[in-house]
C-alpha cells in the first residue's frame, strides 16, 4: 500500500471512530433526557437505568453521573437494614465519588455522601465529609448543625449506656467519680466540638432554633462531665435551659411572621421609639 493509500486509510478509519463517538454521545443525551423525565415523575428505578445507559454511552457526561447518583439516593430510606437498601446507599456513595474524583473540590458532592452517611448512622465517615465540604466553603450553617446534631447523638448515647450499667436514666445525676471521670475524657471533647459546631451554624443564620435546641441538650450532658464541680454543672444546666428558652422564643416568632405573611390583613408595625419595657 503506498502512501496516499495509507492515508485515506488512515483518514476513513479516523471518520468511522469520530461518528462512533459522536453517535455514542447522541445515545447518551437521549438517555439522560429519558432519565430525567422518570426522575420528575418519580420512578426511580427507570430512571436508574437511564442514567447508567447515559454514563455507559458517554463517561464523561458529568451530570448524568450526579442524577445517576441522586438517583439512587433517592431510593434509600433511612432506618431501613435491608440488603437492597443499604446498596442503594452505597451506590449513590460510590458515584458521587467518582464525580469528587473529577472535581476534588466539589463541597456539594461532599455534602451529598456526608448527609447519606449520616442517615445510615455512620457519624464518623459523615462528620469527615462535611468537614472536608467545610473547608472549602465555610459559610453553610447546615454542615455546622450536622455535626453539632451527630456530636451530640454519640454523646447521649455513650453516657446513657453508661448511667444504664448502674441503675441510672439518662437525667438522673451522676454519684460515682470513676463513670464521670470516663464521660469526661471519652465526651468532653466531642461535647465541646459540638457546641463550636452549632454556635458556627447560629453565626451564619442567627434564627437558627434548631440549633438552639442541640445546644440545649449539649449543655445538659456538660453537665455530666463536671465530676467534682458542682458549681460548674450548675451553671450547664443555667445554659442549657437559657438555650431552650432561646429556642422557644426563635420557634415563637418564626411562627408569628409566617401567620403574618399567610394572613393576607395589614400589619400595624410597633414603633420603632416605643420604650423597650412597653413592647409586650
Amino acid at each position: 500500500m503506498n502512501r496516499s493509500a495509507r492515508l485515506v486509510a488512515a483518514l476513513t478509519v479516523a471518520a468511522a471512530l469520530l461518528t462512533a463517538a459522536g453517535c455514542s454521545k447522541l445515545k447518551a443525551r437521549d438517555q439522560l433526557n429519558q432519565g430525567v423525565h422518570d426522575f420528575k415523575a418519580a420512578n426511580y428505578e427507570q430512571a436508574t437505568e437511564h442514567f447508567k445507559n447515559a454514563v455507559a454511552n458517554d463517561p464523561e457526561l458529568k451530570v448524568a453521573k450526579l442524577y445517576l447518583a441522586t438517583a439512587y439516593a433517592q431510593q434509600y430510606i433511612p432506618g431501613v437494614d435491608t440488603k437492597e437498601n443499604l446498596r442503594n446507599a452505597e451506590q449513590a456513595i460510590s458515584e458521587y465519588n467518582d464525580v469528587l474524583n473529577a472535581e476534588p473540590n466539589n463541597p456539594d458532592g461532599m455534602l451529598r455522601i456526608a448527609y447519606l452517611y449520616m442517615m445510615m448512622k455512620q457519624y464518623d465517615k459523615a462528620r469527615d465529609f462535611y468537614k472536608k465540604a467545610l473547608a472549602i466553603d465555610a459559610n453553610n450553617p447546615e454542615a455546622y448543625y450536622s455535626v453539632g446534631y451527630m456530636d451530640w447523638q454519640d454523646v447521649y448515647k455513650d453516657i446513657a449506656e453508661r448511667k444504664s450499667k448502674v441503675g441510672l436514666k439518662i437525667e438522673d445525676q451522676l454519684k460515682s467519680k470513676q463513670i464521670c471521670a470516663e464521660i469526661k475524657t471519652q465526651d468532653g471533647p466531642v461535647i465541646d466540638e459540638g457546641l463550636q459546631m452549632l454556635q458556627s451554624a447560629m453565626t451564619k443564620r442567627e434564627d437558627y432554633d434548631d440549633a438552639m435546641v442541640y445546644m440545649n441538650l449539649l449543655y445538659l450532658r456538660k453537665a455530666d462531665t463536671e465530676c467534682e464541680n458542682p458549681a460548674a454543672a450548675a451553671e450547664d444546666k443555667k445554659m442549657s435551659n437559657d438555650w431552650a428558652d432561646k429556642a422557644m422564643a426563635a420557634r415563637k416568632k418564626k411562627a408569628e411572621a409566617a401567620a403574618k405573611k399567610n394572613s393576607g390583613g395589614i400589619t400595624i408595625e410597633k414603633s420603632t421609639a416605643m420604650p423597650e419595657d412597653q413592647k409586650k
